[in-house]
């Protein structure tokens, strides 16, 4: 199947930069890449909760949008362009699944394994290590961690007091806990 003409036009909005072409983007493609991510860890044998299932989502958008929307700029536009951020999804998704059987957890675990019944997902449980781990967050970074984990803010909550779209929240703490693991794969702090 060929790049669609919708596909095209959106695809050159965000390397253009356009008003609200991510955002078109991220709702267009959101659904992919939660299959993705539930069949990838299906395939290979790991239950993915909600929370997880977000960071993994996280990290396909985060891979995307790296170095100048990279991902994009590659696209060789030889085929759909779902069938191309399929294989970039499953990619990002193994990858992270591989790494995380392989390395042991933290003892300060910024997931919690179990989520709480009030629609938060998993929150941190000490508060007094949380303190000590945001010191490691710029200040955007810490006050959405702070929304989520210690007063169990929605993402919904946080997007509306920060002034973020609602879909940012999950990668912003995404690029957090992975600075307060002290395993920063991301960019420099901005």
């Amino acid at each position: 199947m060929s790049l669609s003409e919708v596909d095209r036009q959106l695809l050159q909005r965000c390397l253009d930069r356009a008003p609200r072409a991510w955002q078109n983007f991220v709702d267009r493609f959101l659904g992919l890449a939660v299959h993705v991510a539930n069949h990838t860890a299906e395939s290979r044998g790991i239950t993915l909760d909600e929370s997880t299932r977000d960071d993994l989502v996280s990290e396909v958008f985060l891979a995307i949008i790296a170095d100048d929307l990279g991902v994009l700029r590659r696209f060789r536009r030889n085929c759909s362009l779902a069938t191309y951020l399929t294989v970039i999804s499953r990619r990002v998704i193994a990858r992270r699944l591989t790494a995380s059987q392989k390395t042991p957890q933290p003892t300060a675990q910024v997931e919690s394994a179990s989520p709480s019944g009030n629609g938060h997902h998993s929150r941190i449980e000490n508060s007094e290590e949380v303190q000590q781990l945001m010191l490691r967050l710029d200040p955007q970074e810490a006050n959405v961690v702070r929304m989520y984990h210690l007063e169990g803010k929605t993402y919904q909550e946080i997007s509306q007091v920060v002034g973020m779209s609602e879909n940012s929240i999950g990668p912003v703490l995404s690029r957090a806990r992975a600075k307060m693991r002290g395993t920063s794969g991301t960019t420099s702090s901005s």
